[in-house]
């Protein structure tokens, strides 16, 4: 197992980017896994070549990159303190009112109830019914209902503001 772990972390080592450097243990990890259930099918299943721990290596990384570009996560606190307004060179007027609107939405959760605002801020980062739902722990009609209804609070929330969602 010990030679297996060296020669797959050689294969990742030679794929991995240096952004994901901090996560090479992690994918070894997972490499190593795919390797020790591929083998535990039988024992004629694969051969482990240089070029076969070379793929599960590329294979390995690869479905990591497709796991962190399929969802940016953003952890509810930045999303409630608010991200940096990205600046719109040349249009200051528009860059005011998007801040301006940025601040009436952070406001307008904050006087949410929590279950709602925590229902309404993951549909706003765009996750499923189904996802936040799993992330929450709730039943899936319950976190449908508290967006449903939370998002409803949002619109007349933002219309007092004077703004027109």
């Amino acid at each position: 197992m010990e030679t297996l772990r060296r020669d797959l972390g050689r294969a990742l080592a030679s794929v991995c980017p240096a952004s994901l450097a901090d996560r090479r243990d992690d994918l070894l990890q997972v490499a190593m896994m795919k390797v020790v259930e591929l083998r535990g099918r039988g024992p004629g299943h694969a051969e482990l070549t240089p070029a076969y721990l070379y793929r599960v290596a590329y294979t390995t990384l690869i479905d990591e990159l497709r796991r962190l570009g399929a969802r940016k996560e953003v952890a509810l606190d930045e999303v409630e303190q608010g991200p940096a307004q990205p600046v719109a060179p040349g249009d200051p007027e528009r860059a005011a009112s998007a801040a301006q609107i940025a601040r009436a939405v952070r406001d307008c959760l904050q006087g949410l109830v929590q279950d709602r605002r925590l229902a309404v801020t993951l549909h706003l980062q765009g996750h499923t019914v189904p996802e936040a739902a799993e992330l929450l722990g709730w039943e899936s009609k319950r976190t449908e209902n508290l967006i449903y209804r939370g998002l409803s609070a949002l619109r007349a929330c933002l219309s007092t503001k004077g703004i027109e969602p």
